[in-house]
């Protein structure tokens, strides 16, 4: 599933994303990466950062 994607995940994963095929992004505790259709984060602080990124891969507009 990761192989050959930059994915990001809680830090003591990296060694799993890595023996995956994946390239670990080690990003901030509230960021979040996509690659293609795949939104990733490292943990709960990210949820802001990961919903906006997911939004944007459906095509999603919220409007005020």
């Amino acid at each position: 599933m990761v192989q050959g994607r930059r994915v990001s995940a809680y830090p003591a994963c990296a060694p799993e994303v890595r023996l995956a095929g994946g390239e670990y992004a080690d990003i901030a505790i509230d960021g979040a990466v996509t690659d293609g259709p795949l939104v990733t984060a490292p943990a709960w602080p990210a949820h802001p950062a990961w919903l906006s990124q997911f939004l944007a891969v459906l095509g999603t507009r919220i409007e005020p």
